[in-house]
């Protein structure tokens, strides 16, 4: 009996667990936003805050990634990460700050060095 799983008796419970602890908090506070937006003042002290926790928040997930890679990316060297990440900045900039132009020039750069990679 110690090799009892909760989730070989029921074999949907995986899925019931994603939605129950991913997908439902996520949406409430997308709706409670919704429901809360049209109160708020685009140009008001709490929404110049919640822009910089979200700025903060995402620049901190890219330095992990860069800095502190896990899975496929911790094979790519370091170099080529900051290197991936200095050209999909500047080509943002350089679009008028159009951030799927920054993603596809760095994938460009990571794209690249796996190609040369592969060809060694």
């Amino acid at each position: 009996m110690a090799d009892w799983v909760y989730s070989d008796v029921v074999p949907w419970w995986p899925y019931v667990f994603i939605l129950l602890a991913g997908w439902l908090p996520t949406d409430m506070w997308r709706y409670l936003g919704v429901v809360s937006a049209s109160r708020i003042d685009e140009t008001g002290e709490a929404a110049k805050i919640a822009r910089t926790i979200a700025t903060s928040l995402v620049a901190a997930v890219i330095a992990q990634l860069v800095f502190f890679p896990s899975g496929a990316l911790a094979g790519i060297p370091t170099l080529v990460r900051l290197l991936a990440l200095a050209v999909g900045f500047a080509a943002y900039l350089a679009s008028r700050r159009r951030i799927l132009v920054g993603i596809v020039a760095a994938e460009l750069v990571i794209g690249g060095w796996a190609l040369v990679a592969a060809l060694d």
